[in-house]
C-alpha cells in the first residue's frame, strides 16, 4: 500500500514509537520511506535513532495529551517533547483522536506549557515546525510563519 500510495504522489506518514520500541521508527524510514512519524517519542530510549532524526529533520507530530492517556508518560511533566526539541529534532504538538483520548490542539499546547515550562520561543518554533513540515504549499507555510513572527512582536 505504501508503495501504491507512493507512485500516487502521496507521501509516507507512518504511526511509530509511541507504544512501539524505537526500532519500529527506524523500520517506518527504512522500510517504508516515511516522511514523517506520527508520535515518535521512544526515539529518545536510541541515541544514535536521535541524532539521525536531527540530522534528517524528520517531523515527529507529537501527540502529549494522548500519551498521557496511553501511559507513555505517567504525568504531563514527564513528557519528554521538551528534550526532544532541545536535541535538535523537528517536533510538533498536535492532537490524537481528541474525543477520545481529551484535548484538541490548544489543549496540547496548554498543557505542554505548563508541564514543561515552555517559554514563548519554544512555542513558536513548534509551531512554525508544524507549518514548515505540513504538506501545505510553500506560499503557503511562509505566510503561517510570518503570521507567527507577528504575533511574536506584537507581545
Amino acid at each position: 500500500m505504501f508503495a501504491k500510495a507512493k507512485s500516487a504522489g502521496l507521501p509516507a506518514v507512518v504511526h511509530a514509537g509511541e507504544e512501539g520500541p524505537p526500532q519500529y521508527i527506524s523500520e517506518a524510514l527504512d522500510l517504508l520511506h516515511a516522511r514523517r512519524i506520527d508520535h515518535g517519542v521512544r526515539c529518545a530510549e536510541d541515541g544514535a535513532l536521535v541524532r539521525r532524526l536531527a540530522r534528517e529533520q524528520v517531523p515527529l507530530t507529537v501527540c502529549p495529551l494522548s500519551n498521557v492517556a496511553l501511559r507513555v508518560f505517567a504525568r504531563p511533566e514527564e513528557h519528554n517533547l521538551k528534550q526532544l526539541l532541545q536535541r535538535g529534532l523537528c517536533v510538533t504538538i498536535n492532537s490524537d483522536d481528541p474525543a477520545y483520548f481529551g484535548g484538541y490542539l490548544r489543549q496540547n499546547y496548554a498543557a505542554c506549557e505548563n508541564a514543561l515550562g515552555l517559554g514563548r520561543g519554544e512555542l513558536a518554533v513548534l509551531a512554525k515546525n508544524s507549518f514548515r513540515t505540513s504538506f501545505l504549499e510553500e506560499k503557503e507555510k511562509a505566510w503561517y510563519k510570518r503570521e507567527i513572527d507577528r504575533v511574536l512582536a506584537a507581545g
